[in-house]
């Protein structure tokens, strides 16, 4: 579902009508956002590549400072209204000219105010988005938990939850696959862990079928000799 920008937050897209909700967290000024064309969750790891000059400025500051900055998805006009923290966990390559490879975390989701355009880079008064109290029922989780072991199956990859935070474990069944992103963008936006891992539960069933399907049809290309 799509929301037109507010007038007063200068190019920031509501991600849903429940953005501005009695719950209130911390309040964050000017924080340093990164606008990508992806949903960084909480807990997800991002490599990045630093190029251009004011995001080499940018991130030169956060690791300077052992600071975060905030990761917002770009969007046609503006940015999305919700985005997550991100900490530099560590830097992988310095080149040089000053470019850099590093592998940034998500930390804390946050509703954007206000942006401030007086950098080279974008900055925005932020507020944080605290969980709502409680947790998803243990029938949610293992519903979840057993499609997301088959999508993964599918691919031959093994499912470890050893490092998943279990009070946000939706976040890191999302996080662990390259979803599309205007689910993940609702799901940013749910204060709710129960209501967040239903709705994964049920996103990846929609999408398991043809997932089986596409796995068959490679299995019978590589079977005939034709390229997958």
């Amino acid at each position: 579902m799509a929301y037109k920008s507010c007038p007063t937050s200068h190019g920031v897209q509501s991600d849903s009508p429940h953005s501005i909700a009695p719950v209130v967290g911390d309040f964050l000024a000017l924080l340093p956002l990164f606008p990508l064309d992806v949903v960084l969750l909480p807990g997800t790891p991002l490599p990045l590549h630093i190029f251009e000059p004011r995001y080499k400025e940018m991130i030169g500051e956060c690791l300077a400072n052992s600071a975060p900055f905030g990761v917002v998805r770009a969007l046609e006009e503006g940015v999305a209204g919700i985005g997550c923290t991100a900490e530099i966990v560590t830097v992988t390559k310095e080149y040089p000219d000053g470019r850099l490879d590093l592998i940034a975390e998500g930390r804390k989701r946050f509703e954007v105010l206000e942006l401030n355009r007086e950098r080279s880079f974008l900055r925005a008064d932020v507020l944080m988005v605290p969980d709502e109290p409680g947790s998803a029922a243990p029938e949610d989780r293992a519903r979840a938990i057993q499609v997301h072991l088959e999508i993964l199956s599918l691919a031959g990859a093994v499912q470890d939850l050893s490092a998943a935070d279990q009070s946000a474990l939706s976040f890191h069944l999302a996080g662990s696959l390259p979803l599309d992103l205007d689910f993940k963008q609702r799901l940013l936006a749910m204060r709710s862990e129960s209501e967040r891992i239903q709705a994964v539960a049920t996103y990846l069933e929609s999408i398991l079928p043809n997932l089986k399907r596409a796995a068959k049809t490679r299995e019978k290309a590589g079977g005939n000799g034709h390229a997958g």
